[in-house]
């Protein structure tokens, strides 16, 4: 999946999360649950290491599941960086109105609608078991998509204010067909994603997700995540808004014809809009490896061990816009 397409999909995605139910700046370590079948080699290194960054990032847009306002930023790479929309709490707030309540239907913007459903205890607060569906119907709002199908929450954890919007939200959260359409790109994702939202120390944010699997079909093109992590934060105190992003899981792709892990040893960071300056990504293979470094927020190295004995046998060098565009 090219870097472009990412932001189709989180574009029509809302609310972001941390895995572990609220547990962040955990170690990763890749996913494990399949063995590495991909043979990375210096002619195909480049392509191994876009795909897992993408499929970092890819794993990251999974928090905005549903519509539901939520986080929302990016760098020119399609980095959904973790920005609380306002919108997030309003959407929550008015979940609570009804209990039970729905379903209810909204027109969108162009044609098609939303429907949204659900059962939550206490209209005052959000209660764990809290559950409620969102259903899209050919939405199309006028941002160039169309999106279809369904998104199913279960409260996890809540505590704090969304009134006041600060609160930490953990949410477990199934897609089923959830489809967007562009000119260009028809993605279907269907799997399981865990949600967390810490805005307690607001406006520095901590979000994130996880889950066991996520099925992505793009185009002629499968990928498959497995045992998946992305965390993301963000001090919206500092004028230069700092963040951070760490992830791991196994990438199952048809794009690589074999499975390969990856994992971020050390913490990705950057500031603003801009690619990551500083950071690695850990990308496993069988019998082989390769490791993207950030040396600043143009260039990146791309280093090559291509029998596994852990030596780096090749250093490439490029920049994250080439990786981009590989």
């Amino acid at each position: 999946m090219k870097f472009a397409r990412l932001s189709v999909l989180s574009a029509s995605l809302a609310i972001a999360a941390c895995s572990g139910g609220g547990e962040f700046g955990g170690t990763f370590g890749g996913g494990g649950s399949s063995a590495t079948t991909y043979v990375i080699t210096s002619a195909n290194a480049t392509t191994a290491a876009r795909a897992s960054w993408e499929a970092a990032l890819n794993s990251g847009n999974f928090g905005g599941a549903g519509g539901v306002p939520g986080l929302s930023a990016s760098t020119p790479g399609d980095f959904s960086k973790a920005t609380r929309a306002p919108g997030s709490s309003v959407f929550l707030v008015n979940v609570m109105q009804k209990v039970p309540f729905g379903p209810v239907e909204e027109l969108c913007f162009v044609s098609g609608s939303i429907t949204t459903s659900g059962d939550v205890a206490d209209p005052l607060t959000l209660t764990t078991g809290d559950t409620f569906q969102v259903v899209s119907d050919a939405c199309d709002d006028g941002f160039g998509e169309v999106v279809n199908g369904t998104i199913d929450f279960t409260v996890r954890e809540f505590t704090g204010d969304l009134l006041a919007g600060t609160y930490l939200l953990s949410m477990d959260t199934v897609l089923t067909d959830f489809q967007v359409a562009t000119e260009s790109d028809t993605i279907v994702s269907n799997g399981d994603v865990t949600l967390t939202l810490d805005t307690t120390d607001t406006p520095f944010i901590e979000a994130g997700v996880s889950g066991t699997r996520m099925t992505v079909d793009y185009n002629a093109i499968s990928e498959t995540l497995s045992n998946y992590v992305s965390n993301q934060t963000l001090d919206g105190g500092d004028q230069a808004l700092p963040f951070t992003m760490t992830g791991a899981g196994t990438l199952n792709s048809s794009e690589l014809n074999g499975i390969i892990q990856y994992s971020t040893p050390v913490i990705f960071a950057g500031v603003g809009f801009e690619y990551p300056s500083s950071g690695s990504l850990l990308v496993e293979g069988k019998d082989s490896a390769a490791r993207l470094t950030a040396v600043d927020n143009v260039n990146i190295t791309i280093e090559v061990d291509t029998n596994g004995d852990g030596t780096w046998d090749e250093t490439i060098e490029t920049t994250w816009a080439e990786l981009a565009a590989s």
